[in-house]
């Protein structure tokens, strides 16, 4: 089923822009995601302006009678249409839980030996990819433009560009990039070029991110690069081990121009510094405050169960941080908050019992009657609660061996504002070539992990001071908002 009513405006997105629920009579409802924050919310604000727009994603089906696409009229904060493309429980273990997250997701995160080929089922990915460009194509109305996110649907943009010629097409790549030897281990990656070279514009948090991409387009493909040009003042061009002081602004393929852009997301320091200051966080602070005891320096670290996530190195380091440092017993705490995998996947299963093990051996070795050095949450924490995490946290400590940006840092620095804290971050993310201020560090030298946690824990509070201050101001020149109207500024550019 179609809208009679075309769109100029649509987004390609796996996610829902709310979840779906039940009311006490059974009749469905939508409701907030449960994190305020984040680019969603950022995604909905854009069709304010775009009553004519609308938002393709997933919904699960369990029986072949109901394969229709589902669209809804929302009518929230704002209007648009939203359309449901109907997957069943297998096409969706095979398209995202298998072929995505199993074959791409160790090559995207420079992983290769964590990389299976027999894993992939192609044409289901195939399949569920010209679905989505199927039905946007026909949504969309005359020289539309259709926003594309993430590797998911990698191959969208080529079908769309066969279907309809006259479409504008933009793609963003919320992970890394490889370089092009890593990339090449696809065995698809001539097809996925292919098809990102069917884009007008394709988008990439980083320089290094979407230099590594031309790299590969020309290697592989034989795209033609224009000469390069300077990073933008947002970007520190040396220092990281992602820093990159030049990129290619365009690529030539197949009587084609291609606009390449590097631009991060970012987050909403105002929404932030409104909820420091709301009751239910201040109730958070509190109970906080209580579980701690006063004097304990606090230290937070949250992401997700994965390999790529650093949270082995991390405790190792911690672990040794407490055998040559006696003088912290009983006055430093982590926290880890670490949300546990809900794929069933065997690889996310194994990482955590991993950490689990390591977070036993730790606390059984150095607890007293009155402390304990790690808590461990594996359950997601409502973003309230991270929130008061943030204001509560003497340091935040985020070391992923890879990782596409890391929003929780940029987060934790807008909690910080006008406060001392302390940010230690690996070098091998997004963020840390726009957070100039945190300690960066190298998550796979032992050496560079126990020298930032201990220049952390004796920063002085003057020097804290000056270092949020400074990446208080990176994040608050580029907003979650200012990098969706980057995005679309860049196509209306380009047309």
């Amino acid at each position: 089923m179609i809208l009679k009513r075309k769109s100029d405006f649509i987004v390609l997105y796996h996610r829902s822009p709310y979840d779906e629920s039940k009311d006490k009579l059974g009749k469905k409802k939508w409701i907030d995601q449960k994190s305020p924050n984040g680019i969603i919310p950022t995604l909905r604000n854009i069709f304010r302006d775009k009553v004519d727009g609308t938002w393709i994603a997933w919904r699960e089906i369990k029986d072949i009678d109901n394969e229709e696409d589902e669209i809804t009229r929302i009518n929230k904060e704002t209007s648009f249409d939203l359309i449901r493309i109907p997957l069943n429980k297998k096409e969706i273990s095979s398209f995202y839980h298998v072929t995505s997250k199993e074959s791409f997701w160790p090559i995207l995160h420079t992983f290769p030996n964590y990389f299976d080929v027999n894993n992939a089922d192609w044409k289901i990915f195939e399949e569920v990819n010209k679905r989505f460009a199927t039905t946007a194509c026909n949504q969309a109305a005359k020289s539309a433009t259709i926003w594309i996110h993430d590797y998911n649907l990698w191959l969208a943009p080529f079908y769309i560009r066969e279907i309809r010629p006259d479409i504008k097409i933009i793609f963003f790549h919320h992970t890394p990039f490889p370089a092009s030897d890593v990339f090449g281990i696809l065995p698809w990656r001539n097809q996925i070029l292919e098809s990102l070279l069917s884009c007008d514009v394709v988008g990439f948090h980083i320089p290094r991110y979407a230099e590594n991409f031309a790299r590969a387009a020309s290697s592989l493909l034989g795209a033609k690069k224009d000469s390069k040009e300077s990073v933008s003042k947002k970007f520190i061009s040396v220092g990281s081990a992602l820093s990159e002081p030049t990129f290619t602004p365009y690529l030539n393929y197949d009587g084609r121009k291609i606009k390449i852009i590097a631009s991060p997301v970012g987050t909403s320091p105002d929404l932030i510094a409104n909820l420091v200051k709301s009751k239910t966080v201040e109730t958070q602070i509190q109970k906080i405050k209580e579980g701690t005891k006063k004097g304990r320096k606090l230290i937070l670290s949250a992401s997700r169960v994965d390999y790529t996530k650093g949270n082995e190195e991390l405790l190792l380091a911690f672990e040794r941080l407490l055998e040559k440092r006696k003088d912290l017993h009983g006055e430093i705490v982590l926290m880890m908050a670490c949300v546990s995998a809900t794929s069933g996947m065997k690889i996310y299963k194994e990482t955590q019992r991993a950490i689990e093990e390591i977070v036993g051996r730790i606390n059984g070795k150095f607890s007293l009657i009155d402390w304990v050095p790690i808590r461990l949450s594996t359950k997601r924490i409502p973003y309230e609660e991270l929130v008061a995490w943030f204001t509560q946290a003497d340091i935040c400590w985020i070391t992923p061996l890879r990782d596409g940006l890391n929003l929780v840092a940029k987060e934790y620095v807008a909690a910080r504002k006008g406060k001392p804290g302390v940010l230690v971050l690996s070098e091998f993310t997004g963020a840390s070539v726009m957070l100039n201020g945190a300690i960066l560090t190298n998550p796979y030298s032992q050496n560079k992990m126990d020298a930032s946690i201990n220049e952390a824990i004796s920063m002085s509070l003057e020097e804290q001071l000056e270092r949020i201050e400074m990446m208080t101001s990176a994040v608050e020149s580029f907003t979650v908002q200012d990098w969706a109207e980057e995005q679309i500024k860049s196509i209306d550019l380009y047309s």
